[in-house]
């Protein structure tokens, strides 16, 4: 018997079938905890983060559509509660352990700095004074630029499914990761070459 679908398991969900619902979070668990993990950047807010999602899931299980893809689906809660955890706190959190190194089950780390400046020494990218620029770029990122980075690069979202996560048009996927790219590159750009004048104005938001 084939393996049902996540789109299977929501809709039988969405009938009652509450052990759907649990196969759902066992299935996506990992990922939605990695997920928070990077943003929040502490493993035990980001177990309880994970939680708060999964609620959110099982509470707005009538207006999920077959339509659209589950994860991608999964994906918009997240991010918006991922977004309001961060408004909520009275300081912005930092992912300094998450940007450049394991995730919390051992996955690869995220590949921001290849992407980053790939006309780069490749010398260069692997200096440690240069990682650290890197983390603290990502981090001090406007929140929508930074998240939908973190789901572009970690994640492998599309442009379009990054487009139905964020409620955006693919234009303004693509013009939000642009700047957050930018922004990036204009912060690690002293590290990269010392003796660049400082780029002028201040850092873009969202």
């Amino acid at each position: 018997m084939a393996e049902r679908t996540d789109v299977d398991l929501m809709l039988a969900f969405q009938k009652g079938d509450e052990s759907a619902f649990s196969a759902l979070i066992e299935r996506h668990r990992n990922t939605v905890v990695n997920l928070a993990y990077r943003y929040v950047g502490n493993r035990q807010d980001a177990e309880d983060l994970a939680q708060e999602i999964f609620i959110k899931v099982y509470r707005a299980r009538d207006r999920y559509q077959p339509a659209a893809k589950f994860t991608t689906w999964l994906y918009r809660v997240a991010v918006n509660a991922s977004l309001n955890e961060v408004r909520n706190r009275k300081h912005r959190p930092t992912f300094r352990a998450a940007s450049l190194h394991a995730a919390p089950d051992g996955e690869a780390a995220l590949p921001v700095v290849e992407d980053v400046d790939s006309a780069s020494p490749l010398e260069a990218l692997e200096q440690s004074e240069l990682h650290r620029e890197v983390r603290r770029a990502v981090d001090a990122l406007p929140e929508r630029q930074r998240l939908a980075l973190l789901l572009n690069k970690f994640h492998g979202l599309s442009y379009e499914e990054l487009a139905e996560t964020f409620e955006l048009s693919v234009q303004a996927v693509k013009s939000l990761l642009t700047r957050a790219r930018q922004n990036v590159r204009r912060m690690i750009e002293p590290h990269l070459n010392p003796n660049a004048a400082p780029a002028p104005g201040q850092k873009e938001s969202a």
